[in-house]
């Protein structure tokens, strides 16, 4: 299980909000029913890692779609193989130790 944190921004569009690019981006999450948790800078998800980069692909896809000429997108991935640990745990486990 593949941990993902993606921020999509969009360019070339004539206002400086993007909240409603996010919304038609998060839209994807739903529908391809992951676990994902939004947060002010992006979005977490849990998926495999193939599942993961398709994801990330509609998602840009989608912004495309509501009105930007472009999108730069940042990804953040843990791909553990050892242990299986989900995006609360990794939280949990700072947390204790604080």
């Amino acid at each position: 299980m593949a941990i993902m944190e993606i921020c999509l921004i969009p360019i070339g569009t004539k206002e400086t909000s993007v909240s409603k690019y996010v919304a038609t981006a998060s839209k994807v999450l739903e529908s391809e029913g992951v676990k994902h948790k939004l947060n002010p800078m992006g979005t977490v998800i849990e998926a495999d890692a193939d599942k993961c980069f398709e994801i990330a692909r509609k998602m840009q896809e989608e912004v495309f779609k509501a009105g930007s000429d472009r999108v730069y997108t940042v990804i953040k991935m843990d791909d553990r193989r050892d242990e299986n640990h989900d995006m609360e745990y990794k939280v949990k486990s700072v947390e204790e130790k604080m």
